[in-house]
């Protein structure tokens, strides 16, 4: 049955706009194009489409394009992220950081043509942290697995801010 009011948090399907509304993430740092699949504080299912254009093939590996396995975890995390941030009424003040990886395991390269099926599933879930199991598939293939811990914390605008200057400052001297 699907639900048909409009904000992302309630739909089962999430499109692109709706993903960059939940994470900051943007280009071309931003990992997953769609979600597919999501049950509240449970699951959730999202798709990356990889293509030639992603910024690092140019080095990794020219002439042998394989997508780095940290941002095949990154992908992992950021699934993670959008369902644990649907969560948070105030995402806009707050960051999901990582906090630990464990048993990642990586079974074969993703390449560019690859349609990455990521698929997280919560373990245990706190108030301010969670950890998740993620498996990435690539034509019903496992390529990738690993638990994921993740931590939200506050963004901290305004110290970030107040400390730019001091930095500038000792970088002239």
């Amino acid at each position: 049955m699907e639900n048909h009011t409009h904000t992302p948090e309630a739909r089962q399907v999430l499109e692109i706009t709706d993903i960059m509304a939940i994470l900051p993430h943007r280009y071309p740092f931003l990992l997953i194009d769609r979600v597919v699949e999501m049950e509240r504080r449970k699951r959730i299912v999202a798709i990356k489409n990889v293509t030639i254009n992603e910024p690092f093939f140019q080095g990794h590996f020219p002439s042998y394009p394989i997508m780095p396995g940290v941002l095949v975890i990154e992908a992992m995390a950021q699934a993670g992220g959008a369902l644990l941030l649907t969560e948070v009424p105030d995402r806009e003040n707050k960051l999901m950081v990582f906090t630990g990886i464990e048993r990642a395991k990586f079974r074969r390269p993703v390449v560019p043509g690859d349609q990455l099926r990521i698929e997280i599933n919560v373990l245990q879930w706190k108030t301010r942290a969670v950890r998740m199991e993620g498996l990435v598939m690539v034509d019903g293939k496992l390529a990738c697995e690993a638990i994921i811990m993740c931590q939200l914390v506050p963004r901290r605008r305004q110290e970030a801010q107040s400390e730019a200057p001091a930095l500038t400052a000792v970088a002239e001297e």
